[in-house]
């Protein structure tokens, strides 16, 4: 980004751009959102005040077992009587009114030791961040009206006290709808489903939850943090002590960051280069990518590359298996297994189109309101069916005393 565009204006109070300064190195370093993300959990931790329950929490009471042959556990249980609570099971934290499970005490590791070169990297990728436009606005800042980012503005808001001047300068700079954003954002916290507008936090100190606005970045404080420090949403930091859970809220990068023109050239002595050392921090220079070019495929199919490469080779002694087919699904593996298949297969079709086609004439009869059924026989022919029937009888007559059953059944007998 450096090499893109090496210089940044510089906005005046106005909001016009009076002059131009260098892109510092920082803004050049490797993005990486992991190690944002774990140094700011980390860091997050480290503010946490100890809490625990009390140590004599469910032991209140001088409960002790009734042993064994009372049929009831051999839970502790609470003496005397005439009352409820006599009888009662203690001490153990399926009881009501017993100690919880595993008591939370005061000498938990609440805090978290992070490596300075972690600590330091994760600054650098959050300051690189807030140098794209994309990401900036991809965490929800408004910067349409914004003339360019990173924004630079001249040192001579370092010396503005008044809030009213403040937001003149905002409004000058086209960050107006970011605040603005902020600001309409504060509302009661709330929870989540059915614990909606509920929540201890309300009654801790953390009543309200705000949007992040701006966040202003300067090198000498001649009044510029009390001008901003009551626009709700903006904060202000020094560039001697850029902190990461300001740069990256979260652990979301893509802060947007007003920064002063004195502040904006002093990074470069703070972070160094990937040549040069800070400093201002002993030994340390910027971290460098591992690839400058990500786009593995381009670098694989460049011409430097394929060059140089072998051709793939072929093994010398590959035999090719002929591919396992399924005969249920393959009508060629099936044909060579049971040649009556392609008939049969033949035959199945024809049948299947013969009956659509049956199965189309009966519906288009059908509703037509023709006759579907099998012809109606004719007085003729119901004739000869009957005479034919009298006939077999006849024929069918069966005499003695054996068959007298059968003439029955037959109908015949008299």
């Amino acid at each position: 980004m450096a090499a893109a565009r090496p210089m940044v204006s510089v906005q005046g109070l106005d909001g016009t751009a009076a002059e131009q300064t260098t892109l510092p190195a920082v803004f050049s370093a490797p993005i990486r959102p992991d190690i944002v993300r774990t140094v700011h959990t980390n860091m997050n931790k480290n503010h946490r005040q100890p809490y625990a329950v009390s140590m004599k929490a469910g032991h209140n009471t001088a409960a002790e077992s009734w042993g064994t042959g009372r049929a009831v556990s051999r839970i502790p249980r609470v003496p005397g009587g005439g009352t409820h609570r006599a009888g009662q099971g203690a001490f153990g934290n399926m009881c009501r009114g017993g100690h919880m499970f595993a008591p939370t005490k005061t000498w938990r590791r609440w805090h978290r030791k992070i490596n300075i070169n972690q600590k330091r990297y994760a600054v650098a990728s959050a300051l690189a961040a807030s140098g794209l436009p994309a990401l900036v606005m991809a965490r929800g800042h408004r910067i349409e009206q914004v003339a360019e980012v990173p924004l630079v503005v001249s040192d001579a808001a370092e010396s503005i006290t008044k809030t009213s001047k403040a937001l003149e300068l905002l409004k000058a700079l086209g960050a107006e709808a970011d605040t603005e954003k902020a600001r309409d954002s504060k509302a009661l916290r709330r929870g989540k489903g059915k614990m909606r507008n509920r929540g201890k936090g309300k009654m801790r100190n953390r009543r309200y939850v705000l949007r992040k606005g701006p966040l202003v970045v300067y090198g000498a404080d001649h009044g510029i943090s009390k001008a901003f420090r009551n626009l709700p949403g903006v904060e202000v930091a020094s560039v001697d002590a850029l902190n990461l859970l300001q740069l990256a809220p979260g652990g979301h990068l893509g802060r947007f960051v007003i920064f002063t023109k004195s502040a904006f050239d002093r990074l470069d002595k703070i972070f160094g280069t990937t040549t040069t050392e800070s400093e201002v921090k002993k030994g340390y220079k910027l971290p460098r990518a591992c690839m400058t070019n990500a786009d593995v495929t381009r670098l694989i199919n460049s011409d430097e590359v394929q060059s140089v490469v072998n051709a793939p080779k072929a093994p010398a002694n590959a035999k090719h298996y002929a591919l396992k087919k399924n005969p249920l699904k393959n009508l060629g593996a099936m044909i060579k297994l049971n040649p009556q298949a392609a008939s049969a297969r033949r035959s199945a079709i024809l049948l299947s189109e013969r009956r659509a086609k049956e199965r189309a004439e009966r519906l288009a009869k059908l509703r037509a309101g023709q006759p579907t059924g099998a012809a109606k026989r004719s007085k003729a022919q119901q004739a000869i069916a009957k005479k034919f029937y009298g006939q077999l009888v006849v024929d069918s007559e069966y005499q003695g005393q054996d068959y007298e059953v059968f003439d029955k059944w037959l109908g015949t007998a008299q």
